[in-house]
């Protein structure tokens, strides 16, 4: 079975069309598990609804988690051998799909879609692109990571090496991709990333300078921590 996980935060706009077209999309032996995070707009109920339709398995929260503790949450919930968790506003195209699933089939521990490796092809503000290079070269000058995209909200996992992993990983916000995957990589799992088609999407939560300076706080905290 394949779990897909779409975190919701006031995605009262998004929601419905991105679980109808990616019910549309999967084939048998799915799992779409909504991890609605303390929303204020009503995606509550309209998750409980497509709940009624058989169409999802909704997880409410009534404070916000933060989108990293949401998804975990939701993981240790997914009853497939391969969990995928995507960005609600489907910026990333679900093409891509198909090969992250399959990625992790064939021995992959982790996949991530990236906006940079070659066959990639992302359109986003430049303020957005400096800011994501600069970010993905931090951590590879503090941690060796070679990786071209940390934060795409695009990844699958091999649910038996996610589940060893899950506990480690402290942040519970933007920073957790950036945390499994350090973590990850220093017990050499298995990272592979495969190229999407990405579009930034207009309703994007994400303060530029702020979350920035947040997750770059964050990545000198954890080195001065140490990674195991």
């Amino acid at each position: 079975m394949i779990s897909v996980v779409l975190p919701a935060h006031n995605e009262a706009r998004n929601l419905e069309r991105a679980v109808k077209k990616l019910a549309g999309f999967l084939e048998k032996g799915y799992e779409i598990i909504v991890a609605e995070d303390g929303s204020t707009d009503g995606t509550d109920r309209i998750a409980r609804r497509l709940e009624k339709k058989g169409l999802i398995k909704f997880m409410h929260s009534d404070e916000r988690l933060g989108r990293g503790k949401a998804l975990s949450a939701a993981f240790k919930k997914a009853r497939g051998s391969v969990i995928v968790y995507m960005d609600v506003d489907l910026a990333t195209q679900l093409s891509s799909l198909k090969q992250l699933i399959s990625e992790v089939r064939g021995g992959a521990d982790i996949v991530i879609g990236s906006r940079y490796c070659k066959g990639s092809d992302a359109k986003r503000t430049f303020s957005r692109l400096l800011a994501s290079k600069a970010y993905n070269l931090l951590v590879f000058v503090l941690f060796g990571l070679k990786l071209s995209d940390m934060q795409c909200g695009f990844k699958a996992f091999k649910k038996k090496s996610l589940m060893k992993m899950l506990g480690d990983v402290k942040d519970t916000h933007w920073f957790w991709d950036t945390e499994l995957l350090i973590r990850a990589s220093k017990k050499e799992y298995k990272i592979v990333e495969v190229p999407v088609k990405w579009r930034e999407g207009e309703s994007t939560t994400v303060n530029v300078l702020k979350d920035s300076f947040d997750m770059g706080a964050k990545l000198f905290k954890l080195k001065l921590r140490g990674v195991k």
